[in-house]
C-alpha cells in the first residue's frame, strides 16, 4: 500500500471487527485517497467508477467491499473480480486472502488462462465465495457450465481499460449477461476515455465517480530526457544510462514485441541480465521471468506497455523508455512504475530529432516544461555491466505435495556445520500447484542446490535446478 494517505482511519468505516483487527495487524491504519473516497459508497452497495494510477490502493478498496458483502454460510460464488492478466489476478487473490485472514472459512479461487483446466474444475466442484480471474477463462467455465454466477452480488472490473485494450469486450459482455441485474458493480481503471465510457454506461447503474491524482510527483521521480543522433544510437545510450545509474531492478519499455526481444538479447550480449516480456511468451516462460524479476535474480525487464500493465512491481529503481510511448497516457503509466511508496525513482527517455513534435505534445499533456539533457559521461573501465545478487532455484514439488514456504526454508537452513545456510541468504519463496521457486544469494547458489538435491521435503526427495534465461536451467 502506498505511503500517501488521506489521514482518515479505517476504523471510521462500518467494517467488521475481524477486518479492522486484521488491517491493524497488517499496518493498514489510514486510508489512501482512493480508499477514503470510494469505500463509504462501496459499503453502501453503490455502483462505482474508480479512476486511479497503479499503486493508489484500489485493490484494498474493492477487496474490503468484497469481503464485507460476503455471507460465508452460503457456499456459492458471491463476488467476481475480473483482471486483464493472470499475474494481476494472482496478486489480487493473494491480497484478498491477506485481508480475509481473520474471517472464518472464506474461499478465494483463481480462474486464469495458461493454467490447467482440470484442477480448476475440481476446485469449482467444491465451491467458492470469491472468484478472481481473467475474462477468457471465466467465460470458458460459464460455457462449460462449471461456473454459475446466479448468486453473484458483487462484480469488480479491475484495470477495465486494459481489458478492453486486450480485446476482452465480447467476453466481458458474455460474463455480465450471466450475472443478476441486481448486482453491485465496481469498475476501476487508470483511464476513462471514449472506449470505456459506453461499456461503463451499459454495465453500471447510476454509478458514483471517484478520481484521484497520481501518487507520484517530481519529488519522488526524477525525469530525464536525452536526445540521440539516430536509431542505432539508442542502444549505446541505454547502456550508458544503465552503467551510470546501476539500478538493481529496472524496466526498459519498448513499443513493439520485436524490439523487446532485440533489446533484451543485445543487453545480455553486453553482459547485463535481461529478459523480454511480451504477448508471444509461453505462460511458463512468462511466469518464470516475472518470478526472477520479483525476487531480484533478474535485473532488467524489457517490456511492451501491454505486457507490463497490471503487474504489481515493487521497489523499482528506474524506468528507461527506449522510445517515447505512442500514447501520451502510457508515458505516465510507465514512469509511475518507479518512485513508489515514498521511495525515489529515476525515469529516463530516449528520443531522436524525428520525435521532437511528440516530445512537445508530451510537455503540453503533462503541463510541465520538459528539457533535453546530455547523456551521462561514458562509463569507466571499473563500471562493468552488473549482475543480480540473487539466483532462482526451481523445485519439482508444490502445493499438491503439501509443500509450504517454511518447508523449503527449513530444508535450506537446518543441518550440521557447513551444510546449513543462513536465513538472510535466502530471498523470496513462491509455491505453486506442482512447483516452487526460491531465491538465494548468487554466491551460495551451488551450495543451496546441492542441499536441496541431497535432502528431502515432506519426507520425499525432490529435483531442483537453476532457472536461467528463456526458462533454461
Amino acid at each position: 500500500m502506498p505511503e500517501t494517505s488521506s489521514g482518515e482511519a479505517f476504523s471510521s468505516l462500518p467494517l467488521a471487527a475481524e477486518l479492522l483487527d486484521n488491517l491493524d495487524s497488517l499496518g493498514y491504519r489510514t486510508m489512501t485517497p482512493i480508499q477514503a473516497q470510494s469505500l463509504p459508497w462501496i459499503l453502501k452497495g453503490q455502483d462505482l467508477i474508480g479512476q486511479g494510477k497503479t499503486g493508489s490502493g484500489k485493490t484494498a478498496a474493492f477487496g474490503l467491499g468484497v469481503l464485507s458483502a460476503l455471507d460465508v454460510s452460503r457456499f456459492d460464488v458471491q463476488a467476481l473480480v475480473l483482471c486483464p492478466t493472470r499475474e494481476l489476478a494472482d496478486q489480487v487473490a493473494e491480497e484478498l486472502r491477506r485481508l480475509a485472514r481473520m474471517l472464518a472459512n472464506v474461499k478465494v479461487l483463481t480462474l486464469c488462462g495458461g493454467a490447467p483446466l482440470g484442477p480448476q474444475l475440481n476446485s469449482l466442484a467444491h465451491g467458492a465465495h470469491v472468484v478472481v480471474g481473467t475474462p477468457g477463462r471465466v467465460e470458458e467455465h460459464l460455457r462449460k457450465g462449471s461456473l454459475s454466477l446466479s448468486g453473484l452480488s458483487l462484480l469488480v472490473l479491475d484495470e477495465a481499460d486494459r481489458m478492453l485494450d486486450m480485446g476482452f469486450q465480447a467476453a466481458l459482455e458474455t460474463i455480465v449477461a450471466a450475472t443478476p441485474t441486481s448486482r453491485q458493480t465496481l469498475l476501476f481503471s487508470a483511464t476513462y476515455g471514449e472506449g470505456i465510457r459506453p461499456v461503463a454506461q451499459r454495465m453500471l447503474h447510476d454509478p458514483v465517480r471517484v478520481k484521484v491524482d497520481s501518487t507520484h510527483d517530481d519529488r519522488s521521480i526524477r525525469q530525464h530526457f536525452h536526445q540521440v543522433a539516430d536509431e542505432p544510437a539508442r542502444f549505446p545510450a541505454l547502456c550508458r544510462l544503465l552503467l551510470h545509474y546501476r539500478p538493481e531492478s529496472s524496466v526498459v519499455f519498448c513499443n513493439t514485441r520485436k524490439e523487446t526481444r532485440a533489446v533484451a538479447d543485445a543487453l545480455n550480449e553486453a553482459g547485463f541480465s535481461a529478459q523480454p516480456l511480451h504477448g508471444d511468451l509461453e505462460q511458463r516462460d512468462r511466469d518464470q521471468t516475472l518470478i526472477r524479476f520479483a525476487n531480484r535474480s533478474l535485473s532488467i525487464l524489457v517490456a511492451t506497455d501491454v505486457a507490463a500493465r497490471g503487474l504489481d512491481i515493487e521497489a523499482l529503481d528506474a524506468v528507461f523508455n527506449y522510445q517515447l510511448a505512442r500514447e501520451l497516457e502510457s508515458h505516465i503509466h510507465r514512469i509511475g512504475r518507479t518512485g513508489r511508496a515514498g521511495a525515489r525513482g529515476v525515469a529516463c527517455t530516449l528520443l531522436t530529432a524525428n520525435e521532437t513534435h511528440r516530445f512537445e505534445r508530451l510537455a503540453d499533456f503533462v503541463g510541465e516544461r520538459l528539457t533535453l539533457e546530455p547523456l551521462p559521461e561514458p562509463a569507466t573501465v571499473e563500471q562493468r555491466p552488473f549482475q543480480p545478487i540473487m539466483e532462482t532455484l526451481q523445485i519439482d514439488a508444490g502445493k499438491k505435495q503439501k509443500i509450504r514456504p517454511g518447508d523449503i526454508l527449513g530444508a535450506l537452513t537446518t543441518g550440521d556445520g557447513d551444510a546449513a545456510l543462513r536465513g538472510d541468504q535466502i530471498g523470496k519463496i513462491k509455491v505453486f500447484e506442482r512447483t516452487a521457486y526460491v531465491a538465494v544469494e548468487r554466491s551460495i547458489a551451488e551450495k543451496a542446490l546441492a542441499t536441496l538435491r541431497a535432502g528431502t521435503l515432506k519426507g520425499r526427495s525432490c529435483r531442483a535446478r537453476r532457472v536461467g534465461n528463456q526458462g533454461e536451467s
